[in-house]
């Protein structure tokens, strides 16, 4: 049922792709909350084949989506590869056809500028009754609910981010993307919004100081925020026998807001405090402050320095960043002290001011990707509530679901997947999002395993 393929730690382990499709019933141990209704999809890398080239990293695998469906009391699971045209193309030749970075240097020229190299396997949202499979250098791919097979790619002008944000009283998505540039590793972006119908309104295109690996964004009632920091692309380095992409501390982080009513043509740029961002938990306005709170690293982990130089293993802490719009003033405050990543929080107060948070902690050894615990912290108290699996256990992103479309903020589960080492199998798991600390309150384990992957969201039945 498994294959692995040990080339580098990216396919090894719980990192190695799994090699079937499978449909099971799980056995449920607890008691699901009644009201719990709904599906959790979670997406990530599983390569089909053994990739063409020796220096793989885990962003580059085809996407697989990984569906639990909870309703009735019973839980089953069901998973598929994400059939990109990539996708298909590599399966009837059966092998690998691109090289790591779509690098043209080992590239099948088959391909090469002539099939989309997509692999959507970073995030899969629910929006105006699609559902997409999202990677940033990418549209949107559309899957069919439940039966997870492909609908084709979505036309929203170009590529969009793996993290556009819902507004929760418009309806409308907004996102950034890299823009669509002959040039690769170009230093253009784009910005957009979607309405709640689902039909592009507006997309935008402006020019950052350099090419950078941009993951996520922050959105508010009135402004979209951009963190355009020094992990940089370079075209000109990798043809030199460089890293494609690197950590250039020294370039400086900038912060690109843009006001969603007026668009590029109000377009500011302030300094970001140092490190990196790949993840932001919220923002909000306060005044003339925006407010945004990230998971930051002193460094860019997993990426090495432009000379090639390994990166240090550096780990993420939330803290949040202000940006006064009328005086310029940046600042930086820690909001915990336990490293971690994938922060998450009750989505009906994305862009607002918000108490509720959830993270994937680390609780035994900082900047592993291997996230070993689930962490609540109170933003009003500082309080922080905390569930530590057993040591060689790990754990996905905690994805919130409110107990009743009305229910006060915070109130309702976390579902996850719990990778148990010591069996080599995953485990599904419900949480209640306001006593993290006491453990899953329902679980249902799998016979097999999945690899470790990004996102994922949970759509009501």
């Amino acid at each position: 049922m498994d294959g692995e393929v040990r080339i580098n730690p990216y396919l090894g382990g719980n990192f190695a792709p799994v090699r079937s499709e499978d449909d099971f019933e799980l056995t449920v141990q607890g008691v699901l909350p009644p009201g719990l209704s709904g599906v959790l999809y979670r997406n990530g890398p599983n390569p089909q084949f053994e990739p063409r080239d020796g220096n793989y990293h885990w962003f580059l695998g085809d996407g697989m989506i990984h569906a639990f469906t909870v309703g009735g009391g019973k839980v089953t699971y069901r998973n598929r590869w994400v059939r990109t045209p990539r996708w298909e193309a590599e399966h009837a030749a059966g092998q690998a056809l691109w090289g790591a970075w779509g690098n043209p240097m080992t590239t099948d020229p088959s391909v090469l500028g002539v099939v989309d190299s997509a692999v959507a396997n970073t995030n899969i949202v629910h929006h105006a009754g699609r559902l997409m499979a999202l990677v940033e250098s990418s549209a949107p791919f559309a899957i069919a609910e439940h039966e997870l097979g492909p609908k084709g790619f979505v036309d929203f002008g170009g590529r969009v981010t793996a993290h556009p944000k819902t507004d929760p009283e418009t309806g409308e998505m907004v996102f950034f993307a890299y823009a669509d540039d002959p040039m690769p590793l170009s230093n253009k972006v784009s910005w957009g919004v979607v309405d709640a119908r689902g039909e592009l309104l507006r997309r935008e295109t402006f020019e950052a100081p350099y090419c950078s690996m941009i993951h996520d964004c922050a959105v508010t009632p009135n402004y979209l925020l951009v963190p355009v920091l020094p992990l940089t692309g370079s075209l000109q380095r990798a043809m030199g026998g460089g890293p494609v992409f690197a950590w250039e501390p020294e370039a400086g982080g900038r912060m690109a807001i843009i006001p969603r009513a007026e668009g590029v043509a109000g377009l500011r740029w302030l300094p970001t405090p140092e490190g990196y961002v790949f993840h932001v938990m919220n923002a909000f306005e306060q005044g003339s402050t925006l407010v945004v709170d990230v998971m930051r690293y002193a460094s860019a982990p997993l990426f090495p320095r432009a000379d090639g130089r390994p990166g240090e293993n550096a780990a993420a802490y939330l803290v949040r960043w202000t940006f006064d719009l009328e005086s310029g003033a940046v600042a930086e405050a820690p909001l915990d002290d336990l490293a971690g990543e994938f922060p998450r929080f009750d989505e009906r107060y994305s862009g607002l001011p918000y108490r509720h948070g959830w993270f994937a902690g680390q609780s035994r050894k900082p900047g592993d990707v291997r996230t070993d615990s689930i962490a609540h912290i109170d933003l009003a108290t500082g309080v922080r509530s905390v569930f530590v699996l057993p040591e060689g256990d790990a754990v996905s992103e905690p994805v919130f679901t409110p107990a009743s479309p009305d229910a006060p903020e915070g109130v309702g589960w976390l579902t996850a997947v719990v990778y148990r080492g010591a069996e080599h199998v995953s485990e599904f798991v419900v949480l209640d999002a306001q006593d993290v600390a006491a453990g899953p309150i329902a679980s249902a384990k799998l016979p097999r395993r999945v690899p470790f992957g990004f996102h994922g969201n949970w759509v009501n039945a």
